[in-house]
């Protein structure tokens, strides 16, 4: 479960530098936008007040709170599962992954009334509209890796499958 931790405390600082980063270093709320590598990285500002693709984004203050009550009750409960049984490395890098990113988001609830997104990637004649971030793609990957990984029993060290 050590691991879950460590992974969900790299993710959400990684995040809230990449944050900082462009928000207040590149000044990208003023720019709104910075081509890096156009089409594939350009950064975007956006400020999503709803979940992915800005559903549920609404101006009403109880809308953040229930989308921070939601996140953190996600988490909590991946992070209760997690600890419950011995499960296998891919499990609790999972796990690490999506707590690790939620937390970002939330904090960027906290701190700015909405979450920050930035990344915009295009390719090969489509034009993403979207923004994201390192939290979003964080939340993505962990849960891919728990729907993928975690049926599976850890394996027991010293023992062959």
């Amino acid at each position: 479960m050590r691991l879950a931790g460590l992974v969900a405390l790299g993710v959400f600082l990684l995040d809230q530098a990449s944050k900082y980063a462009v928000i207040h270093a590149m000044e990208l709320h003023r720019r709104l936008a910075i081509d890096v590598w156009p089409p594939f990285l350009n950064f975007r500002m956006a400020w999503n007040q709803g979940v992915n693709f800005g559903l549920f984004s609404g101006e009403d203050a109880a809308t953040k709170w229930i989308l921070i009550a939601v996140s953190l009750a996600i988490s909590a409960w991946v992070w209760m599962w997690s600890r419950k049984e011995a499960h296998s490395l891919y499990v609790q890098v999972s796990a690490g992954l999506m707590i690790g990113g939620a937390l970002g988001n939330v904090l960027d609830r906290l701190l700015y009334g909405a979450v920050a997104d930035f990344l915009n990637m295009s390719c090969c004649g489509f034009s993403n509209p979207f923004s994201f971030n390192v939290a979003d793609i964080s939340i993505f990957a962990g849960a891919l890796g728990l729907a993928l990984f975690s049926g599976r029993p850890a394996q027991k060290r010293g023992k062959t499958p």
